[in-house]
């Protein structure tokens, strides 16, 4: 058995459904019915003792919850959280994959790689910090077996927690002029959603994963801002028409969207290059990413089926 915790997420149920074709029985795990082709268990990931029971009988757990975007939130509840998915863990003898993302390194000069050293530089990548370092205690001193798989920011069909589609494709899509976090100069690389779960689930099957930090297939093409702006727009059929958002204009913004509220401390990410370099997954599973033209072309014809859909 295969648990996904966070079944709901922009990843869980492809994930799922990449298990349940290599005939791995999964049980999909989220605080409300997220009903599929999975056994479907309701916990809240706070819970211990619920959490405990929800991974019984695991073989392989999968932390893919995602949290409220607020700091005051995931200062509070992330330690909780991980400390309830470890001890499980342990207590079952179940490995555990979690979904981790790249805030802990702060600003790096040059590409980020898995030796890159924590080095946070905003409370949201303290916190990251913070259950990272947990997990990797656990699987030194603790016996747990597991491995951390990193995106960096990501971007894909039916992914309404991205920062791209949020600026972009939606506005595009709604027919409005798009926002560009930072600078518009600056390469930012994204992690296509639909690589992310056959990435995860070769960490949960391969032992080669285990006790290490994997970034996750990731397009290294060097889109800018502007690039991925222009490339949205010929492809959405409309005017690449965007409007910066230096620090100063997110403190504008926040006073009247939460999400721009709280990507202030974030902005450092997109003032300068951000470059996930996942050529060590690459090269030991054989995985490749996603061109950043094909995952581009995907999503814009999801938000596409959706509107015929309506």
């Amino acid at each position: 058995m295969h648990t996904i915790l966070g079944i709901n997420g922009a990843v869980g149920a492809h994930l799922a459904d990449i298990l349940i074709q290599k005939n791995i029985p999964v049980r999909g795990v989220s605080r409300r019915p997220f009903l599929g082709p999975w056994e479907h268990v309701s916990a809240d990931i706070l819970d211990a003792e619920a959490v405990n029971r929800a991974v019984e009988g695991s073989e392989v757990v999968y932390l893919l919850v995602g949290l409220p975007y607020l700091i005051k939130v995931w200062e509070r509840d992330w330690p909780v959280a991980m400390k309830n998915t470890i001890d499980a863990c342990l207590a079952h003898e179940a490995k555990l994959v979690f979904l981790d993302n790249v805030y802990a390194l702060g600003l790096v000069d040059g590409p980020m790689l898995e030796e890159t050293p924590h080095h946070p530089i905003s409370r949201k990548g303290i916190v990251r910090a913070r259950i990272a370092d947990m997990m990797l205690d656990a699987m030194e001193n603790q016996g747990l077996v597991g491995a951390i798989g990193r995106s960096a920011d990501f971007y894909g069909p039916n992914t309404d927690k991205s920062v791209l589609n949020s600026t972009v494709f939606d506005r595009f899509d709604a027919g409005k002029s798009a926002f560009v976090m930072g600078r518009a100069d600056k390469v930012h690389t994204y992690s296509f959603t639909l690589d992310l779960a056959p990435a995860l689930a070769i960490l949960g099957t391969d032992e080669r994963a285990n006790g290490q930090i994997w970034n996750l297939p990731t397009d290294q093409t060097p889109w800018t801002g502007k690039d991925w702006v222009e490339a949205g727009a010929k492809a959405f059929g409309v005017k690449p028409k965007f409007q910066e958002t230096p620090t100063f204009m997110l403190r504008i913004l926040g006073l009247f969207s939460p999400l721009f509220r709280e990507l202030i401390e974030m902005n450092y990410q997109y003032t300068h290059p951000y470059v996930l370099n996942s050529d060590k997954f690459e090269r030991v599973f054989g995985l490749k990413p996603t061109p950043v033209q094909d995952g581009l072309d995907q999503t814009v014809a999801w938000y596409r089926s959706k509107k015929l859909g309506a």
